[in-house]
């Protein structure tokens, strides 16, 4: 067992404890405030950023850790970092608000800008993807034998595209149209949180289309994950998304692409 996959381990427990505080807060009444930006927050939201916060640096205390909870950390700062965890301790709020179960606890390890552990726990379902650079990706469901995950060939005559639960916009709807008329038409699965990249790497779908704002938060645990599938995380230029790279810590739009590195961007306007 190479470094990697020892931490990958350590990881998967913390995101475990994570969701276990989640699920607490889930069972009960939930209280909603809302960030500057009305995104929401819940106390789950700050339970699992303290669980995830509190065990990583027990894990390794001189990393830096960037969270979505945690305060605004300046570029200046994060410029000199080569390694570092980037966390989201509830991706898909509005869904936990919405008790549909398809939210996620995230937690990447980045080196030189490139995800290369990720951990992507689904605490409603007991849904874990994880994977580290060397390891490949896996996917354990409850207490079952994790089963490795493997992206799939393009099949022009049956497309499956993911998309957002909550996020949906007439962009990806005009995108869909012009996949139908260009290859077949294809079935949509629409998904809540980082799930979605979770299914190309799955190999349940080809494509997802994230054509919005997200933040590096967000993708990076997930893109790990379906990058040791054997797929890939994409800008619409065809360039892998990277992390820490600028002052603002939102993403490209972007395509996870399955193994095949089709040109998802032709059927945008």
């Amino acid at each position: 067992m190479n470094d990697l996959s020892f931490l990958m381990q350590e990881v998967v427990a913390i995101a475990r404890n994570a969701g276990s505080a989640i699920m607490e807060v889930y069972a009960s009444e939930i209280e909603v405030q809302h960030k500057v930006d009305n995104s929401p927050l819940t106390l789950a939201d700050l339970a699992a950023h303290r669980i995830i916060e509190s065990g990583l640096k027990q894990l390794m205390p001189r990393l830096p850790i960037l969270s979505e909870e945690s305060t605004a950390i300046p570029y200046t700062v994060r410029a000199d970092w080569q390694r570092y965890w980037l966390v989201d301790p509830l991706d898909g709020t509005r869904e936990f608000i919405k008790r549909n179960g398809e939210f996620t606890v995230n937690i990447a390890l980045i080196d030189e800008g490139k995800p290369i552990l990720g951990v992507v726990y689904a605490p409603a379902m007991d849904l874990l993807y994880f994977a580290c650079c060397g390891a490949g990706a896996y996917m354990q469901k409850e207490s079952a034998e994790p089963v490795p995950l493997r992206a799939r060939m393009l099949d022009s005559a049956r497309i499956t595209i993911a998309g957002s639960r909550s996020h949906s916009n007439a962009k990806l709807q005009s995108f869909i149209e012009k996949v139908g008329g260009n290859l077949s038409v294809p079935a949509l699965i629409s998904l809540g949180s980082s799930l979605k990249i979770c299914l190309v790497a799955e190999g349940k779908a080809d494509v997802y289309p994230r054509l919005g704002p997200t933040s590096e938060w967000d993708t990076a645990a997930a893109q790990c994950v379906l990058e040791q599938a054997g797929g890939q995380l994409v800008d619409l230029d065809g360039m892998p998304l990277r992390y820490n790279s600028k002052e603002s810590l939102l993403n490209l739009e972007f395509f996870a692409r399955g193994a095949t590195p089709h040109h998802w961007g032709q059927y945008l306007d």
